[in-house]
């Protein structure tokens, strides 16, 4: 059986955990290119315990150039979140799917219709980086009814006691920002990551995965000495969207898994 069927997330993240491995969640846009769903293929045969999977929109706040020029090439192409999610349903990956969103896109599809066409699509949980806390209730609750484990996001400059409150609405995994600012590469990852992770760790027990910035196999590694997964997104994406995309990702991310089974 593979790491995720049969499995929801946060059940298949702490399987994974619990044998020993790091957490490898490769993001890709859906629709960004013509064989975008190869790309998840390929994430899945290269060793990914989970794969993010972004829905396409306009104004992308907090993504870098990146995942804008990957979002901008997917609605070129007529992407839209329902053809997303046919053809993730048509997919048979075998790992748990997160899908990233703003809400803009939730909102106008309905809240329920968004959470069903979620489940229907077999996606294990959502990740909306754009709704606070406070807000996050009517979402929360769509997403409970339809099986939706809801990704919650912790950074370095969340006080302690948010913390606390982002950890129990969280379900699924907890995502630890490990760099400030918007999604991109960065040659240095610094030791914010393992600040975030421990104020994590001081609330729950839910996997927690570091993403924003772990750009090569030597972060991710690092990020994993003290997270338990990473999310690896524009350096992905970035190989992705060139002449060689599916080659070129399945490299890279067999790269990533091998430093990751190595710390």
């Amino acid at each position: 059986m593979s790491a995720g069927e049969g499995l929801g997330l946060e059940a298949s993240l702490r399987r994974r955990r619990e044998a020993g491995a790091k957490l490898l969640v490769p993001y890709v846009m859906g629709g960004m290119t013509p064989d975008w769903v190869d790309i998840a293929h390929a994430a899945v045969a290269a060793g990914a315990d989970a794969l993010e999977v972004g829905l396409p929109f306009s104004d992308p706040m907090m993504d870098g150039p990146v995942i804008q020029e990957a979002a901008l090439a997917a609605l070129r192409r007529g992407s839209s979140a329902g053809k997303i999610l046919d053809e993730l349903a048509g997919a048979s990956l075998g790992i748990p799917i997160v899908v990233m969103s703003y809400y803009n896109i939730v909102f106008r599809t309905g809240l329920r219709r968004m959470a069903g066409s979620l489940a229907a699509a077999g996606v294990a949980g959502a990740l909306l980086p754009d709704v606070p806390l406070e807000e996050l209730g009517p979402w929360a609750e769509e997403a409970d009814r339809s099986g939706l484990d809801t990704v919650l996001m912790v950074a370095l400059t969340t006080p302690a006691g948010r913390a606390q409150q982002i950890c129990s609405r969280a379900r699924g995994f907890v995502y630890a920002v490990a760099r400030m600012g918007v999604t991109g590469e960065r040659n240095v990852l610094g030791d914010e990551v393992v600040q975030v992770v421990d104020r994590v760790r001081a609330v729950s027990d839910l996997p927690v995965c570091a993403g924003i910035g772990v750009s090569t196999p030597e972060q991710a590694a690092q990020a994993c000495r003290s997270a338990d997964g990473v999310i690896i997104g524009s350096a992905l994406v970035r190989r992705a969207l060139g002449d060689h995309g599916v080659e070129a990702a399945a490299s890279f991310l067999g790269e990533v898994r091998a430093a990751l089974d190595a710390t």
